[in-house]
């Protein structure tokens, strides 16, 4: 009966802290996930600064898998190369590491359970009574997650040594090393953590179940068993999802036998050298080390490994998105980053088909090199006009599509966020459509022999130009962006409109006009007012909060 009650306690200990970890990661996933991701933006200039994001996000958030599934989302949307993609993956193997120093130094030290009890006390009553404020209500899954995690280490301690006064574990210390190793393995992947084999097998070496160096070879089978869930995670995906989730596995498949075959002479390093009695610290250390020697190997091999990766897999994308058939729902704050991103793609795209319509050069007016690149592969430029508004709409049949698959898995907060995203994406198309549908009207006026409509066409011409240039400052945020800067270019457009068709009314008087002439000038202004109104409301609710876009759409000018 003991013998039951002891495995009962190391299930218990492990579930314990396979759930610690989950709300750790969940708590600082919502409290610092979008922070991180901006930061990995913006140091992974170089491979350098690529390897050390890639650690420091993953030591703070301590999931390796979660920031290797933010990469897989990333890479496949093109904001990551593939070579910096790779590099972060190299420091996130690193960063993991931290959560197991943690337990070496204190876990197996102090009366960790007598530890934890604050832990969860104070997140438990913070929970209870500020549970209904997002805030806290993380803050307590933190403190919470920290608390389990120590307790669910307890249980797996006292279970090992009390496992290891009831068997004698020295007939398994004669298995091969290798099979050690596979175990590391088949643990890791079922778990789909490598901090729980780590603690499991930290607590088998504090209790003398198993000597230091199988201990070893336990960890190193951890390093290839937790790429499973990255590689799982890119079934189905394309190219650059599929380069990164192989990269990552025939990396660590390398390390793990690179460091099979030298793990008596890395051993004796650490336990000699170094001089690290403690087995748990030289467990560590082993690890750590392992895995720093695997980023000082490798780093020089990026550019050919990534290029070896590139030939092996070829880009078959052919859907209009950019970003979201990269994007995982199941991950909704990198999907909800790639969203955005698309949305302004779809923006920039649909202000391209406008301006091509007056024969005014987008480029010329705005510089997105990242888009520039995204449409000179997909080859946009060269499209006709018909082939370009096939595109935008098909872009946003998937954007509709993604938005109705993103939705369920958000919380209040973000589900506001992504329907005023949407809502540019509606407008934006409502502004393409509207200059596809008078393409005869404008070509009638542009092409026509009579002063008095080739005239009204420049006109259009030249506002259209000047609306745009100030659109673009709001796009850029070179100007003060706020509900007033939206108020005043709106009232413009609405001037154009009356403008325009006055002095158009009060040239007709003068010159003879015919009717159809008046009908098609007529048509002309209602659609591009409606096309000017719709991709301003576009930028409106991409750019604004959404406090202020609503109270945009309360304005009486506007409502009439």
């Amino acid at each position: 009966m003991e013998i039951v009650a002891s495995i009962f306690k190391l299930s218990a200990g492990i579930g314990l802290f396979l759930f610690a970890m989950y709300l750790i990661e969940e708590s600082l996933k919502k409290l610092s996930g979008r922070n991180f991701k901006i930061f990995l933006q913006k140091i992974t200039k170089n491979r350098i600064g690529a390897v050390s994001g890639g650690a420091i996000v993953t030591g703070i958030l301590q999931s390796s898998s979660m920031v290797s599934l933010m990469v897989l989302a990333f890479v496949g949307a093109g904001v990551f190369t593939m070579k910096n993609a790779m590099a972060i993956i190299l420091g996130a193997n690193l960063g993991t590491t931290l959560d197991s120093w943690l337990v070496a130094t204190l876990g197996f030290k102090v009366n960790i359970e007598v530890a934890a009890y604050p832990s969860i006390c104070i997140g438990g009553l913070m929970l209870v009574i500020f549970g209904s404020r997002e805030l806290f209500k993380y803050i307590a899954y933190f403190l919470l997650g920290f608390g389990l995690l120590f307790i669910g280490l307890s249980y797996m301690k006292t279970s090992m040594e009390s496992q290891v006064s009831m068997f004698d574990f020295s007939v398994y210390a004669q298995m091969p090393l290798i099979v050690f190793v596979i175990i590391g393995f088949i643990i890791t992947m079922l778990v789909q953590s490598s901090s729980v084999t780590m603690a499991l097998t930290l607590s088998a070496l504090h209790a003398g179940a198993i000597g230091f160096l199988p201990a070893a070879a336990l960890v190193l089978g951890s390093e290839t068993g937790t790429t499973i869930k990255i590689l799982l995670s890119s079934i189905g995906g394309n190219a650059s999802k599929k380069r990164v989730a192989l990269g990552n596995l025939l990396f660590n498949i390398f390390l793990t036998i690179f460091a099979f075959i030298f793990i008596k002479p890395i051993l004796f390093v650490i336990t000699d050298i170094f001089s690290i009695a403690n087995p748990l610290i030289g467990l560590v250390t082993f690890s750590s080390f392992v895995n720093l020697a695997g980023i000082i190997i490798f780093l020089p091999f990026l550019d050919p490994y990534a290029k070896f990766l590139e030939r092996l897999f070829r880009n078959t994308d052919l859907t209009a998105a950019a970003y979201i058939n990269h994007a995982n729902p199941s991950e909704p704050e990198s999907a909800m980053d790639l969203f955005r991103r698309e949305t302004a793609y779809f923006i920039y795209n649909s202000m391209i088909f406008n301006l091509e319509q007056f024969e005014l050069k987008f480029n010329a007016l705005m510089d997105y090199p990242e888009f520039d690149q995204i449409n000179e592969k997909r080859r946009f430029n060269t499209k006709t006009s018909d082939e370009k508004y096939i595109f935008i709409k098909e872009l946003n049949g998937e954007l509709l599509s993604f938005y109705l698959k993103l939705r369920s898995k958000l919380d209040e907060k973000n589900i506001s966020k992504l329907n005023q995203l949407i809502s540019s994406v509606r407008s934006a198309m409502y502004s393409v459509k509207s200059i596809h549908d008078i393409d005869l009207n404008l070509l009638n006026l542009k092409q026509s022999s009579k002063d008095i409509k080739y005239s009204f066409f420049i006109k259009h011409k030249t506002e259209t130009e000047l609306l745009y240039k100030q659109l673009k400052k709001t796009l850029d945020h070179e100007a003060v962006v706020n509900m007033d800067t939206f108020l005043n270019i709106y009232n413009q457009i609405q001037s154009n409109y009356s403008d325009a068709l006055q002095g158009f009314y009060r040239d007709a008087h003068l010159a003879h006009i015919e009717d159809m002439d008046m009908t098609i000038a007529n048509n002309f202004n209602r659609e591009l007012y409606t096309s000017n109104k719709a991709i301003l409301m576009a930028l409106k609710d991409f750019l604004l909060n959404d406090k202020d876009a609503e109270a945009f759409n309360e304005i009486p000018i506007y409502l009439t």
